[in-house]
């Protein structure tokens, strides 16, 4: 008995000494985007200036019931940064889709036609693009898996392509994050 206490204890400790911190729930996008607290960076994050990003979001993750990780960090982005400090006002936020992951923003009767479930990506979306973040389909990619604007998430914007929105939006000084 007491040499099983002992190995039990063994296997805990690890556990009580490396526990994960508790994630927050953001106040931009609540439902989506829970983030951590991070206290006393070096680093330190600009709260004057606009913080302008886009993210290439050019692949699925091949789990049709899960949202989108990666457009899903649009929402960590938004309600780390507010979070820290950084006025609403300054966070500009757009994500540009293609490849695979235009799966992802179909609508709802679409992406049910495809999957057979309902897209666990819409709420989401249309929490991002309510707070102003803007979500852009490369329309080579539509072109190309024969989707028309109306078998997207009514939200989704349509570029020429990928490559033409990330170059405008760069010259409008954002920031490319890709993944």
């Amino acid at each position: 008995m007491k040499h099983t206490f002992l190995f039990t204890l063994v296997l805990a400790l690890p556990g009580f000494l490396f526990c994960q911190q508790q994630s927050k729930t953001g106040t931009v996008i609540t439902e989506y985007g829970k983030t951590y607290e991070v206290s006393n960076p070096d680093f330190k994050t600009d709260l004057l200036n606009e913080l302008k990003v886009v993210f290439d979001i050019g692949r699925s993750f091949g789990d049709s019931t899960k949202v989108n990780p990666l457009i899903h960090t649009a929402a960590r982005y938004l309600n780390m940064h507010v979070h820290a400090g950084v006025p609403f006002k300054n966070l500009k936020v757009a994500l540009v889709i293609h490849g695979n992951a235009a799966n992802d923003i179909l609508n709802t009767k679409e992406y049910n036609a495809k999957y057979s479930i309902n897209n666990p990506n819409t709420e989401l979306i249309s929490a991002l693009t309510k707070k102003g973040v803007q979500i852009i389909l490369c329309g080579q990619t539509a072109a190309h898996r024969n989707i028309s604007k109306s078998d997207l998430h009514p939200d989704i914007k349509l570029a020429l392509s990928a490559m033409t929105a990330l170059v405008q939006l760069q010259n409008e000084d954002y920031k490319l994050i890709n993944f």
